[in-house]
């Protein structure tokens, strides 16, 4: 995420390439290749990096590397390392592998719910 300030108004831009674009891949991205980028992006100036997602590995193989990928990238203080979380286990995940900060993932949709989460919008 980015910041830029100009009459009163704020953007923010979020890197998610790093989850989204590695678990759209149809082949495993090698983990050292998924630290090396992450690394290369926090010294653009980058303030928030989604970095992975704690999801199951049979779901989405691509991130099976999770917890490594997050506990061996090069942390700047200044950038928040975040994760993609669906439940409370990839939650602990997250937690143990020292993500700064967790991105809960729910729709309002129940169709969208049950694709993603296999559960309902009140579950």
């Amino acid at each position: 995420m980015k910041t830029w300030s100009g009459n009163g108004r704020r953007i923010h831009m979020q890197e998610v390439g790093t989850r989204d674009g590695f678990q759209a891949e149809c082949t495993f991205v090698p983990t050292a290749d998924k630290i090396a980028l992450i690394d290369a992006l926090s010294r653009t100036g980058v303030a928030k990096i989604e970095t992975t997602a704690f999801v199951s590995p049979r779901a989405v193989p691509a991130l099976r590397d999770a917890e490594v990928v997050l506990r061996e990238i090069e942390r700047h203080p200044s950038i928040v390392y975040s994760a993609l979380v669906p439940n409370v286990r990839g939650a602990e995940r997250a937690i143990e592998a020292r993500a700064d900060e967790l991105n809960l993932v729910m729709s309002a949709s129940e169709s969208h719910n049950f694709s993603n989460l296999r559960m309902a919008c009140a579950e």
